[in-house]
């Protein structure tokens, strides 16, 4: 087991990059680890750039920004991957979206249209629930509950509907990576 998650998420503002990563702290500090979470995005906010780097370490403080040895990267678009892939270690994780990044091979990766899943359940909002569902099948430090209470804790005051077709998305993203043994 690492000794401590340095993630990446990034992609276009609006695709719920910032939220993925606030999710990722919030189990971390559900679990009394030491957790940093910094957002970066441009002014023009939707349509923009966006990534925020989650540090949690059972251990000791780190540094919130990640210039090298990040061992997770979340990629939305290709955008994200071209900038942030040189920081991940060889034995890293890439976690992209499929039908919008196109990388070479790499060790530990996981591709999957993230959109295609949240179409799929008829909830195209999802899509960066489906993205959640792929990184916390990489994060040894967390479960698929862990998951899920994150994300009953982000949107508690979402409907009743919404919400379960997020979770619904995040399980149906998970078992994917099962089908098609990307983990």
């Amino acid at each position: 087991m690492a000794e401590a998650i340095k993630l990446i998420c990034a992609g276009f503002g609006g695709q719920g990059v910032l939220t993925i990563g606030q999710m990722v702290a919030l189990m971390g500090m559900k679990k009394d680890y030491l957790v940093s979470w910094m957002p970066s995005y441009g002014p023009e906010m939707r349509g923009g750039t966006a990534n925020c780097h989650v540090v949690i370490s059972k251990t000791h403080q780190q540094s919130p920004i990640i210039s090298n040895d990040m061992t997770h990267l979340l990629a939305m678009n290709q955008l994200s991957y071209d900038k942030f892939i040189p920081q991940l270690q060889a034995d890293g994780w890439l976690i992209s979206n499929a039908a919008l990044v196109k990388h070479e091979a790499f060790k530990q990766a996981i591709a999957l249209d993230f959109g295609r899943i949240a179409s799929d359940i008829k909830q195209p909002k999802a899509a960066n629930m489906a993205a959640f569902g792929a990184l916390i099948t990489t994060l040894d430090f967390f479960s698929d509950a862990d998951g899920e209470w994150a994300i009953r804790e982000r949107f508690k005051t979402l409907n009743l509907d919404l919400l379960e077709a997020n979770i619904k998305a995040y399980y149906h993203a998970m078992e994917q990576v099962k089908i098609n043994h990307l983990v």
